[in-house]
């Protein structure tokens, strides 16, 4: 006998919830979009009619149906929302960041396995086309050793932004947790825990009360040094991965176009989802000896979040493992939070 789909509600209908949720619930057979939040709007289920709206979390979380609750709320009440779900009997998939601290990430993981629920953390950028890309050439050894890798987010944002959760000091604002957190979740599923990390964080647009540039530095016992980079003031976005290792090097835009395509309503079941434009390959440099090089260009694969919803579904359903570990967050969020003064 098939398994039911799993009935699932969304804690906000804001771009993640309309961008990177909605749509990919909806097309796959495994789960059913069941209930959405809104609080003042009724644009949900203007576009999904079949969507039970709620007005509030408490209501939402109340729904029996409802088995898997995506927490995509703002940062700071990640946590809080998270509990209530596994409270309730949910299962939870929760936005970047996971949570603010070590020991708040530890509470829902103990949580969820005292109550039985699994707890789950959305990293969908492990499934960019570019870092696809990426991950081929490290994994194919062509390039030999890895010895420095950068990964790189760059935007241009002067003006302070109208998330104030983003934009106030408060648990999980500023770049570093907003951005950074995916090249850092990138770096940790390649290469695992660093063996020491450097920090940089600072402010620059007038009028910013967060950080808008950080730096990472990861240094790693095999010699590899990793530099994370993300920024809100670069007019001019450099390569977001450039590799250099023993045999050559490999420099790949960002050119995952999946962000893109779901702006303009293309959904995740569209034939061209996902599929990178013409001239976007990466290059990659091999060293044959001394003074003979060969350059190849590299073409990706298709970026791919639904993957994210078939990895929830086999760990829902069938108890697989999720691909993101407990262990990589805590290591995310160990990296991530400044001490304890």
């Amino acid at each position: 006998m098939a398994e039911s789909p799993i009935q699932t509600g969304i804690l906000s209908y804001g771009m993640s919830g309309r961008v990177f949720h909605a749509p990919f619930i909806e097309v796959n057979e495994h789960f059913l979009l069941s209930a959405i939040v809104e609080r003042s709007k009724n644009e949900a289920q203007l576009k999904y009619p079949h969507v039970t709206r709620y007005t509030s979390v408490d209501d939402l979380l109340a729904d029996e149906s409802i088995e898997l609750v995506i927490v995509n709320t703002p940062n700071d009440t990640h946590v809080d929302f998270a509990k209530k779900a596994l409270l309730a009997g949910k299962h939870v998939l929760i936005e970047k960041p996971f949570a603010p601290t070590v020991e708040e990430a530890n509470e829902l993981f103990e949580l969820g396995a005292k109550v039985g629920k699994q707890v789950m953390a959305y990293h969908n950028r492990r499934f960019d086309s570019d870092f696809i890309s990426l991950k081929k050439v490290l994994e194919s050894g062509e390039i030999g050793e890895p010895i420095e890798l950068h990964l790189r987010f760059d935007r241009y944002k002067m003006d302070v932004g109208p998330k104030v959760f983003k934009e106030t000091k408060r648990p999980a604002s500023g770049i570093l947790y907003d951005l950074g957190s995916h090249l850092l979740d990138q770096t940790i599923s390649l290469f695992g825990k660093p063996y020491s990390v450097t920090k940089i964080k600072s402010t620059h647009r007038p009028q910013s009360k967060v950080d808008d540039y950080a730096c990472l530095i990861l240094n790693y016992k095999k010699g590899l040094n990793v530099f994370i980079t993300t920024s809100l003031l670069v007019a001019d976005p450099q390569a977001s991965f450039v590799l250099h290792a023993t045999k050559g090097s490999f420099i790949k835009n960002r050119t995952d176009v999946q962000e893109r395509q779901l702006l303009l309503d293309i959904t995740p079941d569209n034939a061209i989802y996902g599929v990178e434009d013409a001239g976007s390959s990466g290059l990659l440099t091999i060293v044959h000896k001394p003074g003979e090089s060969e350059q190849l260009p590299i073409s990706s694969d298709k970026g791919n979040y639904m993957q994210v919803f078939e990895e929830v579904y086999e760990t829902i359903r069938n108890r697989k493992p999720y691909y993101v570990q407990p262990e990589q967050i805590i290591t995310q969020l160990e990296i991530l939070s400044d001490p304890k003064k």
